[in-house]
């Protein structure tokens, strides 16, 4: 029985191509926007897996360092400052704030569950105008394990005092949601432009191409 909906945020319900602005004024290109996501995914992860903690912040800021490096020019610290504190201000996706509000309205308890640090999570929920809809924000950087690592998810279901099976994660990210799998949650992955599924391991039981049709299979499956 599903009591609790952990959302991804990053892609998820922000739209991070409000950045590729940033990145043409500083790589003439941008592309180099998902360049970088994909670098500071890999700096979080490499930490994680090597036992050497990098919170997303500190990997967002190196990640640009190493763009640059790799593009043969250099960042003062100014436009990393500036570029990084531009994922506070993101704003949804168009159909995510009336999605929230639909599943807000069930019995269904909602909390975001993100990779950012807490003060940037809760910033970013504030200021896309969405925060009001969750009953909670959790931050993987709290148990210092970043999603995909099973802590996160488990420290959902422990927040709310309900068996991990009762938590589904809805994400954008094939690795969130294998990693929501394997702790032992359900998964809804949202199937955003460029986004497909591992075919490897545990599969998702709802799929959906926006978040509204995902609300409608998500009513009509955990809240019945």
């Amino acid at each position: 029985m599903t009591r609790v909906l952990a959302f991804d945020v990053n892609e998820t319900l922000l739209d991070l191509t409000a950045l590729d602005p940033a990145f043409e004024a500083l790589f003439g290109n941008p592309a180099f926007r998902a360049q970088w996501f994909t670098q500071m995914l890999q700096l979080s992860f490499t930490g994680g897996i090597t036992g050497s903690y990098v919170d997303f912040t500190t990997a967002q800021r190196a990640a640009l360092h190493m763009i640059a490096q790799r593009e043969g020019s250099s960042l003062n610290d100014e436009q990393v400052d500036a570029t990084v504190a531009l994922m506070s201000s993101l704003p949804p996706h168009p159909e995510v704030p009336a999605a929230l509000g639909r599943l807000a309205a069930t019995p269904l308890h909602l909390v975001a569950l993100t990779n950012s640090v807490q003060d940037v999570a809760e910033q970013q929920l504030r200021n896309a105008g969405i925060r009001d809809l969750f009953d909670r924000v959790m931050s993987a950087d709290t148990v210092r394990r970043l999603k995909p690592a099973p802590e996160p998810y488990l420290a959902v279901a422990t927040a709310f005092d309900v068996h991990p099976g009762d938590v589904r994660l809805i994400a954008a990210h094939s690795w969130d949601v294998t990693g929501a799998l394997h702790a032992g949650c359900k998964a809804a992955f949202l199937q955003r432009s460029g986004a497909v599924l591992s075919p490897i391991g545990p599969q998702p039981d709802i799929v959906a191409g926006n978040l509204e049709e995902l609300a409608d299979l998500i009513i009509e499956r955990d809240c019945r």
